[in-house]
C-alpha cells in the first residue's frame, strides 16, 4: 500500500520533456552525419543535372474547336429551301458521325498514318522534312536509352547479317513494320482529343520536342480532322447526287430522243389528214410529254441533292488556334534537380538514422544464431 501511495503518474510536462529529448537526440544525430548529407546532396546535384540535361524538353500545343453537333433539314437550310422552291420533300437525316467520335478518329491508325507525310520545319530552320522522318530525329530520354540499349545492340547485329532490300518498302497500312508501328503508337500517345460532352467543345493536344513542329502538326491534325468529318458527313449526299446526275443524263437523252421522233414524224406527215397519222402523232407527243415530266422531276431532285451536299458540311469554329509555344511543358529542369537532391538527402539520412542500425542488429542476430 505504501508503494502505491508513493507512486505518481507521469505529468504532461514529463512527457513533453521526454519528447523534447527525443527530438534533440535526432537533431544531434543529424548534425553528426551532416558531412555525409552534404556529400549526398552533392551527388544528388550531379545526378540531377545529368538527368535534367539528358531529358529532352517537351512542348504542348492545344487547339480548341466548337464543331456543329447536328443539322435539321426543317431549319431553313439550302436543301430545304431548294426543296420548297422545286416542289420536293426532304426528311430529317440524323448525323451518322457525332463530334464525340473525334477522340476515336484522332487515335485511329488510318488517321495517324495520314499524318506521316505532313511537312514540318524546326524552329531553328535546320530541319525541313516529313513528320515520319522527324520522329527519327527526336531525342530519347536517358532512361529509355538505357533500357533500349540491349535491344538496339541485338538489332544492330541483325542488320549486319541481314540482306539489303532491292527496293524501298512502301507504307502498307494493312501490315506495318515494327518501326512504323512504334511511330504510330508514339503519335497515339502524344496526339490526344478531349471532348466536353456538355458543350461539345473539342480540345486537341499535341506534344513533341520542337515548338514549331508541334504547332504545325497540331494545325495539320485540325485540318485533317475537319476534312475527315466533312467527307464522312457528305459521303451519302455525294453518292445520291452522283446517282441523280447519271439518272438525269439518261432521262434527258430519253426526252431528246422522244422529241426527235415526234418532230421527224410531224415533218414527214404534215400534209396528211388520216386518222391513223393523227393517232400516231398524239402517241408520240404523249411519249415526249411523259419523258419531259420525268426529266423535269429528276432535274428538280438533282438540284435538291446538290444543295444538300453544301448543307451537310459541318461548321467548325476554331476557338483557340495553334500557336508556337514559348515555354516547354511538363516538369522543369530545376524541379528535377531539386527532386533528385531531396531524394538523395532523405535516402541517405534515413539509412544513417534508421536503416543502418537495423541492418547491424539483423547481422548480429544472424551471427548469434
Amino acid at each position: 500500500m505504501e508503494e502505491n501511495k508513493n507512486y505518481t503518474s507521469p505529468t504532461p510536462e514529463t512527457e513533453n520533456d521526454e519528447l523534447e529529448i527525443d527530438w534533440m537526440d535526432i537533431l544531434r544525430r543529424v548534425i553528426a552525419i551532416r558531412k555525409t548529407l552534404y556529400k549526398a546532396a552533392g551527388i544528388g546535384l550531379v545526378l540531377g543535372i545529368i538527368i535534367a540535361l539528358s531529358t529532352p524538353k517537351q512542348y504542348t500545343v492545344s487547339v480548341t474547336l466548337a464543331p456543329e453537333m447536328g443539322s435539321d433539314s426543317k431549319s431553313g437550310g439550302l436543301a430545304s429551301l431548294a426543296s420548297s422552291f422545286l416542289g420536293g420533300s426532304m426528311g430529317n437525316s440524323p448525323d451518322a458521325l457525332n463530334a464525340a467520335l473525334s477522340s476515336d478518329i484522332v487515335s485511329s491508325t488510318p488517321f495517324l498514318l495520314e499524318l506521316f507525310d505532313t511537312r514540318v520545319q524546326s524552329l531553328d530552320g535546320e530541319l525541313d522534312t516529313t513528320l515520319v522522318a522527324y520522329l527519327d530525329e527526336q531525342r530519347g530520354s536517358w532512361m529509355g536509352a538505357v533500357l533500349a540499349a540491349p535491344g538496339m545492340a541485338i538489332g544492330f547485329i541483325k542488320e549486319l547479317f541481314a540482306e539489303e532490300p532491292d527496293t524501298v518498302a512502301t507504307l502498307n497500312p494493312f501490315q506495318l513494320t515494327k518501326k512504323e508501328s512504334q511511330k504510330v503508337e508514339f503519335l497515339r500517345k502524344n496526339i490526344v482529343a478531349d471532348i466536353d460532352k456538355k458543350t461539345g467543345i473539342t480540345t486537341l493536344s499535341v506534344t513533341l520536342q520542337d515548338p514549331k513542329v508541334t504547332a504545325m502538326v497540331a494545325d495539320s491534325v485540325v485540318t485533317k480532322l475537319q476534312q475527315y468529318i466533312i467527307n464522312y458527313r457528305i459521303a451519302k449526299a455525294k453518292e445520291d447526287c452522283a446517282y441523280l446526275e447519271e439518272l438525269y443524263r439518261e432521262r434527258q437523252q430519253e426526252y431528246y430522243d422522244a422529241q426527235q421522233r415526234y418532230a421527224r414524224y410531224v415533218d414527214a406527215n404534215k400534209s396528211l389528214v388520216l386518222q391513223s397519222v393523227r393517232t400516231e402523232q398524239e402517241r408520240l407527243q404523249n411519249d415526249m410529254n411523259l419523258a419531259f415530266q420525268v426529266y423535269s422531276q429528276v432535274a428538280q431532285q438533282l438540284q435538291v441533292a446538290r444543295a444538300k451536299i453544301q448543307e451537310e458540311k459541318p461548321v467548325f469554329a476554331v476557338v483557340e488556334p495553334a500557336t508556337v509555344p514559348l515555354q516547354p511543358s511538363g516538369t522543369s529542369r530545376k524541379v528535377i534537380v531539386l527532386g533528385i537532391i531531396f531524394l538523395a538527402v532523405c535516402g541517405t539520412g534515413s539509412w544513417k538514422l534508421i536503416g543502418e542500425a537495423y541492418w547491424k542488429k539483423l547481422k548480429s542476430n544472424r551471427n548469434n544464431v
